[in-house]
């Protein structure tokens, strides 16, 4: 009896999900990459950051407002998006609200017909530029702050204003900062509560996911979108997209979004939660604007660095811009963010991977039409190069067919089906052998490399060298920073 040759079958439907997945916003969201949050109010006429609570709405009178020209410098800076702080602590609105008198509407500006965040709102839709609101819970000018009134009559009124008003909205933004000395309608004391349970956080982000139902919630542990731990505008080397929250304050159940111990920089690898990082940061050194810090915002170079160490690590990077008095943005700051933003369009214009020859070590049930490697170089997002459920460490190989001079290299998961890649290695052919020259951890949504220096070659091979399943890449990019000339960043490797 002769033996019968023994025929693999490999499975052609897609990969299993790994681990927590992200929500629809939470995709909108990681595509967003950039954005800009906005700090102009009273804090802007009285030098200051945080307001006590007690200054006067007739300090607030932009004589050259233009929602247009701010939005348009956060856009020109290669930001997608703009968050606006509709009220900050001292508790003044920015738009005529019906929940208190400490608001626009009592200012000089537009003779008390103003709406600084329907201007907003308005450039946002003419620029093609996604809008955000936060509205601080904490109000040191509210005579109610600290009773439970205030939240039912003031605080989440204020929210159904603004997120049925003024969206759609892409985030909603809130911080930290809750309790503490203020004026609070006169009295001038300390007012302390509990965060944790005081604004009645399930009621109180109800409010977004009924009438913002695609908006990402912020928060210091998210519940959507965490704080990375720092307001220096970087991510951890290794960040994971997941993250379980310790117990909280109050020690109830995590979710609440707040937390006395925090690991927000890097992440949990096997996290209960979808909860990416964001990386706030100001453009200036403070939040608001100051004269005095004229001239010291960060330059293109300072920008670009952050953004390799927030975007190409998975986060995202939201950059505090600071209007000046006359409600517009300083020349030298709009200089820097166009700089920046050139320096972003000339850098990744360009896969210089496209046109390459493509060849990996497997591919999911040999189906190339569906889970191929030529998925990597396309323009979808969501396209991916997918493996057999038991091969976790695959190879590629991209044969560019001459050499080619690039300093950066992207790398993104197809996150709707999980963050499944621990770590990889980039090697390439060189004196007729494979060196390595990078490695990376916690790929996820978006991973950038910046090369030391750059590197010339026709081959690049990249290895997965960790992952608990198999894997589903989105994207494989080579590109090159234009502001650098190859000749002085070229190097052999030997």
């Amino acid at each position: 009896m002769c033996c019968l040759p023994v025929i693999m079958v490999f499975s052609q439907s897609a990969p299993k999900p790994y681990g927590p997945l992200p929500s629809k916003g939470q995709l909108q969201w990681q595509e967003t990459e950039m954005y800009c949050i906005i700090h102009f109010g009273p804090d802007t006429y009285t030098d200051k950051e945080w307001g006590f609570g007690d200054e006067d709405p007739m300090i607030v009178n932009p004589t050259q407002f233009s929602a247009l020209q701010i939005v348009g410098a956060a856009k020109a800076g290669g930001f997608k998006g703009v968050v606006i702080v509709a009220k900050h602590h001292d508790g003044f609105c920015m738009w005529p609200t019906k929940t208190t008198e400490h608001n626009i509407s009592k200012s000089p500006y537009k003779n008390g017909k103003g709406d600084i965040v329907g201007e907003y709102r308005d450039a946002c839709k003419q620029l093609g530029m996604k809008l955000g609101l936060y509205c601080s819970p904490w109000d040191r000018n509210s005579p109610l702050y600290g009773k439970p009134e205030y939240v039912t009559d003031v605080y989440r009124k204020q929210l159904e204003e603004l997120y049925s008003n003024y969206g759609p909205l892409f985030i909603v933004w809130h911080d930290g900062a809750n309790g503490g000395d203020g004026y609070y309608g006169g009295t001038k004391e300390v007012r302390k509560i509990d965060r944790s349970t005081y604004y009645g956080w399930d009621k109180t982000w109800g409010i977004a996911r009924r009438l913002q139902p695609n908006a990402c919630i912020f928060g210091d542990v998210g519940p959507d979108v965490r704080w990375v731990g720092n307001e220096e505008g970087h991510a951890g080397e290794t960040s994971w997209a997941t993250y379980t929250p310790h117990a909280p304050d109050s020690g109830k159940t995590p979710g609440n979004g707040y937390t006395k111990d925090f690991e927000g920089t890097a992440g949990h690898r096997d996290g209960q939660y979808w909860m990416p990082a964001e990386c706030d940061v100001p453009f200036r050194p403070g939040w608001f604007y100051h004269k005095s810090q004229d001239g010291k915002a960060k330059s293109a170079d300072s920008l670009l660095n952050l953004y390799y160490k927030s975007v190409g690590r998975g986060a995202c990077l939201d950059l505090g811009l600071e209007p000046d008095q006359r409600g517009r943005i300083n020349d030298d700051d709009v200089s820097k963010l166009k700089a920046f933003g050139d320096i972003l369009r000339t850098t990744f214009s360009h896969n210089l991977a496209s046109g390459a020859t493509l060849k990996a070590s497997n591919v999911r049930g040999g189906n190339l039409a569906k889970f191929g490697p030529a998925h990597l170089l396309d323009n979808n997002r969501y396209s991916y190069w997918a493996t057999d459920d038991q091969v976790h460490t695959p190879e590629l190989v991209l044969d560019l067919h001459k050499k080619t001079w690039f300093n950066v290299i992207r790398l993104r998961e197809n996150i709707k089906l999980g963050q499944r890649i621990d770590a990889i290695a980039i090697d390439v052919w060189q004196d007729g052998k494979w060196k390595e020259i990078a490695t990376a951890t916690s790929i996820g949504g978006n991973r950038l490399i910046r090369l030391d220096k750059g590197i010339s070659t026709s081959k690049v091979r990249l290895r997965i060298t960790k992952a608990p399943v198999c894997i589903a890449l989105s994207d494989f990019g080579l590109y090159k920073e234009n502001k650098l000339a190859p000749p002085v960043f070229q190097t052999s490797l030997k």
